[in-house]
């Protein structure tokens, strides 16, 4: 490697840039990638800066948002398409009711009505609050705990349905820890200044909701006292995040009958009639410890400390679709806090976010038919289908691996499904009841819905053609149970490119690696390989296999361990293990699908930029995120992604192809000797 490399690197990009102006005589755009490039940033010290830096640098984050990059600029798009659908609905008179538009302009009005919204206050949910106020015994908790699971939350336990893990063509009850109110367990218990700070404050928050709620400030204050001490309580017999993460710790499957006589005090017969949840005959307990503890406790805490426990949750859980005061004290805390966040988003932006969070299925149908490119779907099963080719490739050259478990590594990656773009059916919203009186109730009833609706499943076949995510939301995702991978269509948006299709480079980077090639890892990282082509949970790998594998994630445990996040506080290597192999798996399989591209062959040219450096450039803009330093922290303690500078630099440092484009050295923050490069997939 050419010892000043680095300095012909950035004279070719100052020519770059030169030519890539608005101003030109083409009138053409600003390349994304060349206008975002920071030349003052040596590649090979802090990747991600040098790739975004000069965006960042003329982009600050909004008052309003927590971050800034890639993902608020497509969600700006986005919003603006949803807004346009949410506004022309809610201006139609004479739609039928009980219609998709009808349900969205109605729903998104109620949202929009301020003055109706701040004149009521928290009226709307007076019965509720009387209704806890009544509560007489234990079984009462448990009846209202089993009402707010239906409305606003999931106080006191986790609960859900979903597929068993170990028969995945059956669906399973599922009940596991839960009921905090703060992102994680940590925060009740860590003293650093930071996290004393913010649990002094959420104190004082909840003392704020108590007085909204009628109470004078000293019971509010001693109410509050109350709150905090049964969460500490709750959050002592709760598991660390890490040890969530492995799905045969987590699974114990019990008798319903010898399971409700575990846990005597919380009647599950009360809680699973209120639910409307019928011939219960096994549950999947996650963590048996947690209920045991929340059992005593249930006796050992007075009446009265459960009964404001439940409001809490009820109100909470609701703060954002009432009055301004009761949403501005509840943002304080959980956006200004805890992420940083000066101020809230518009409300047309709250709302519009809101109501496709809500009514997303609805929205969704629209967005499909007016806002998706052209050819998306068959662009996504392009990629999907090269990075499926490339992981057949890889696993049959691994080294590390034995012929046995290679052959069934395949047959998982033969089978896994593909859903792109958006679902073939839609879900049936008829029985949804929405109109202009009350927001929190259109809220409320849509939530009932979606608790129903998933409710229902008990004792049916498993759908596999079910979709957990719309057309319109910006992410997708890995279901070990249905060995599937999910990716939304408005995946296909690139920035300045909302319209139409990219080339090739940044598609295989950002869809092919940060997408595709991420996903399809997540069915071999530490927890994906724990579930067989059928989605059953079942260690198929042999002894010797397993051993070589978890030497080598050791290795990127440590390497992400070694990382400064924000202030001391060093990202958790063990928590984020199965994203960080993933996001090299997924770079890796990008990158190697790319190569087999017409315009990588080629060496197509684009905006002075050869295809590796546009591919490597396409994935830092996949991850171009502006944080607020309390965004980090609150991610470093409470998510299983690393912030996302790390996603960038963590695993372009094991790429020898990445060092050879930008001239990565030894003595560059980057650089990692062949001794410490993680090899995996």
């Amino acid at each position: 490697m050419q010892k000043h490399l680095f300095h012909y690197i950035v004279i070719a990009i100052a020519a770059i840039l030169a030519s890539c102006s608005t101003g030109n005589k083409d009138g053409a755009v600003k390349d994304a990638l060349v206008s975002h490039i920071d030349s003052t940033v040596k590649p090979g010290d802090d990747f991600f800066l040098f790739a975004n830096g000069k965006w960042f640098k003329e982009n600050p984050i909004p008052a309003s948002e927590a971050s800034n990059g890639i993902f608020q600029l497509i969600q700006d798009t986005i919003n603006a398409q949803v807004r346009n659908i949410c506004e022309s609905s809610a201006s139609l008179k004479d739609e039928p009711k009980g219609s998709p538009k009808q349900k969205i302009g109605d729903f998104f009005f109620s949202g929009m009505d301020s003055i109706t919204l701040n004149n009521k206050g928290i009226t709307d949910l007076k019965a509720d609050l009387d209704r806890i106020d009544g509560i007489k015994d234990i079984n009462g908790v448990v009846k209202e705990a089993a009402y707010i699971h239906l409305v606003a939350g999931a106080p006191l336990f986790g609960f859900g349905i979903g597929q068993d893990d170990r028969i995945s063509s059956k669906y399973a009850v599922f009940i596991g820890q839960g009921g905090l109110s703060l992102p994680d367990r940590n925060y009740y218990f860590d003293k650093d200044a930071r996290t004393v700070m913010i649990r002094e404050k959420f104190v004082e928050y909840v003392k704020n909701m108590f007085m909204i709620m009628g109470q004078d400030e000293p019971m509010a204050k001693k109410s509050a006292g109350q709150l905090m001490k049964t969460e500490t309580a709750i959050a002592q017999v709760s598991r660390k995040r890490e040890d969530l993460r492995d799905p045969l710790k987590n699974y114990n499957k019990i008798a319903y009958k010898a399971f409700t006589e575990t846990t005597p005090n919380l009647n599950w017969n009360l809680f699973t009639e209120d639910l409307g949840l019928k011939g219960v005959d096994t549950v999947i307990v996650g963590q048996p410890e947690f209920l045991k503890g929340l059992n005593g406790y249930l006796k050992s805490f007075p009446l009265s400390d459960w009964k404001n426990y439940l409001k809490f949750h009820l109100v909470r859980g609701l703060a954002r679709y009432l009055d301004d005061k009761t949403f501005k004290t509840t943002f304080n805390f959980y956006s200004t806090t805890l992420r940083g966040v000066k101020e809230p988003k518009p409300r047309w932006k709250r709302v519009v976010e809101q109501t496709d969070g809500m009514l997303g299925e609805l929205i969704g149908q629209v967005y499909v038919n007016e806002y998706l490119p052209k050819g998306t779907k068959e662009k996504l099963q392009e990629i999907g289908n090269a990075i499926k080719a490339v992981y057949a490739e890889r696993i049959s050259n691994l080294d590390w691996m034995s012929a046995v478990t290679k052959k069934k590594a395949i047959a998982k990656l033969n089978t896994i499904i593909m859903k792109v773009g958006y679902p073939e059916k839609w879900k049936d919203l008829s029985t949804l009841t929405v109109d202009r009186s009350s927001y929190v109730h259109n809220v409320m009833n849509a939530s009932v819905w979606e608790m129903q609706y998933m409710i229902s499943k008990y004792g049916k076949p498993v759908d596999r053609t079910e979709w957990f995510m719309e057309p319109q939301n910006y992410n997708a995702y890995y279901n070990p149970s249905n060995n599937e991978i999910v990716v939304p269509g408005c995946n296909i948006i690139v920035p300045g490119y909302e319209r139409k299709l990219a080339d090739d480079a940044l598609l295989y980077s950002i869809i092919g690696g940060s997408t595709f090639g991420h996903e399809i890892t997540h069915g071999f990282d530490d927890q994906g390989c724990k579930y067989d082509e059928k989605g059953n949970l079942n260690n198929w790998w042999t002894t010797e296999d397993s051993t070589r594998f978890y030497a080598k994630t050791k290795m990127i445990v440590k390497q992400f361990n070694d990382y400064v996040a924000v202030d001391s506080l060093h990202i958790n290597g063990e928590l984020t293990q199965g994203e960080n192999i993933a996001d090299l798996g997924g770079v890796v399989m990008g990158y190697q699908a790319f190569k087999k591209t017409d315009q990588y062959k080629n060496n197509e040219m684009v905006a002075g930029l050869n295809p590796n450096q546009r591919f490597f450039l396409g994935y830092a803009l996949a991850w171009m995120v502006n944080e607020r330093p309390e965004n980090v922290a609150t991610q470093v303690k409470s998510d299983e992604h690393s912030p996302a500078k790390f996603r960038v630099i963590g695993p372009l440092s094991n790429i020898p192809e990445f060092y050879e484009t930008f001239g990565v050295k030894k003595g560059d923050a980057m650089f990692r000797p062949d001794s410490l490069i993680v090899k995996i997939w």
